[in-house]
């Protein structure tokens, strides 16, 4: 990929560039909290959108997707926002920068990727970071904080790409670090690396490569259920909450709105109890709260579908050590902690038995937790 990128750069711009990448990201625990100010537990992954880039002394913006094969070109002023869509993400950092007191200058830059799309690992995050860092170090001595970079990221979401979006997938992708997991506090925004290294397991994304349309909006319903709960019990969010708490007032709400919370109080716990046991090297409580969150998922959330619990069925069988959905629901991957040992016989099995129920193979992804976003060194 670095190769092909900077050919490709030598051949349309000719001048000699720096090379920037950024990562995507996976969740291992964590899911649907972030809107009621409770926990996310994210870390960069080894798969990239990297970009070599140089100044061209003007005021354009010239960049080539090599993935999308597309060309576009641009001004740094508000009215100049590109009509490709991708392009958007690419503009709206630079304009975000400009917003915040910062330098933007015009640039040439090539870039490609191999973050899967669709996936739910956040292309367009490591798309916004890596752009983020480079225009950072190259126009402004890196005098903008890394936390901040995160932000321009979830506001060029907001402003130019109609996404309103939390701030986990920027944060992931800018302050990921090689063989840490982050505990991100959705409320306060203070973070904490914790050890995610074993010489005994690894991760294995599993991609259904399905996607349910729903009639409804699902998410903004179960925001609505949460925050009708927190208000009966007098709290800004589900954050302060309790099961004893919920329970108190289980006659008074729906039985939607109250498995609903139940499951965010449940899961802010969940995500306590793994940092705990990742401190002590204990990846079986890791993987049997994987579990417990996929159920919760499922049955209390209802943001399942029928091929993810597939899916999660399949490697409770395999003896995987954890799995459950990862991301939004209703499609998408499952996250999968397994024991090296095991990979294979695991892999093969869920590619054989998903094949023989649903008429197509899932896509497989390992994935290494590494570093977020950084200068590649020639």
């Amino acid at each position: 990929m670095k190769t092909k990128i900077l050919e490709e750069f030598k051949t349309r711009f000719g001048t000699e560039p720096s090379l920037y990448a950024s990562a995507g990201r996976i969740n291992l625990i964590g899911e649907h909290t972030d809107y009621n100010g409770g926990f996310v537990f994210p870390g960069a992954i080894d798969k990239v959108i990297m970009s070599a880039i140089a100044p061209n002394d003007t005021e354009k913006v010239r960049v080539f997707s090599i993935d999308i094969n597309e060309y576009a070109e641009f001004g740094l002023n508000e009215d100049d926002v590109p009509p490709q869509s991708w392009a958007r993400y690419i503009f709206g950092v630079c304009r975000e920068i400009l917003k915040r007191g910062g330098t933007v200058k015009g640039f040439d830059a090539v870039f490609a990727g191999n973050v899967p799309l669709g996936a739910g690992l956040s292309s367009s995050a490591a798309l916004e970071s890596c752009f983020a860092f480079a225009l950072n170090d190259m126009f402004n001595a890196n005098s903008i904080d890394k936390f901040e970079l995160a932000k321009i990221g979830q506001s060029t979401e907001h402003n130019y790409c109609g996404v309103n979006c939390g701030i986990m997938d920027q944060f992931a992708s800018v302050m990921g670090r090689k063989g840490k997991l982050m505990r991100l506090d959705c409320r306060s925004m203070e973070f904490e690396y914790f050890p995610f290294a074993s010489d005994d397991y690894e991760l294995i994304l599993v991609d259904s490569r399905v996607k349910h349309e729903l009639a409804d909006s699902p998410y903004n319903k179960r925001r609505a259920s949460c925050e009708r709960v927190a208000k009966r019990l007098g709290l800004e969010t589900l954050r302060d909450a309790t099961i004893d708490m919920l329970d108190s007032i289980r006659t008074d709400i729906t039985a939607e709105d109250y498995f609903r919370a139940k499951f965010v109080i449940e899961e802010k716990d969940r995500v306590l109890a793994v940092c705990d046991a990742l401190n002590k090297g204990d990846f079986e409580t890791v993987g049997a709260k994987m579990y417990e969150t996929h159920k919760g998922l499922s049955k209390d959330y209802e943001v399942s579908c029928e091929e993810l619990d597939f899916l999660n069925d399949v490697a409770r069988e395999c003896g995987v050590t954890g799995s459950r959905i990862m991301g939004g629901g209703f499609g998408g991957c499952t996250i999968n902690l397994v024991k090296k040992d095991l990979r294979d016989k695991f892999i093969e099995t869920a590619k054989e038995k998903f094949k023989e129920k649903y008429g197509h193979e899932p896509k497989v992804y390992p994935v290494v937790i590494s570093d977020g976003a950084h200068k590649v060194e020639e």
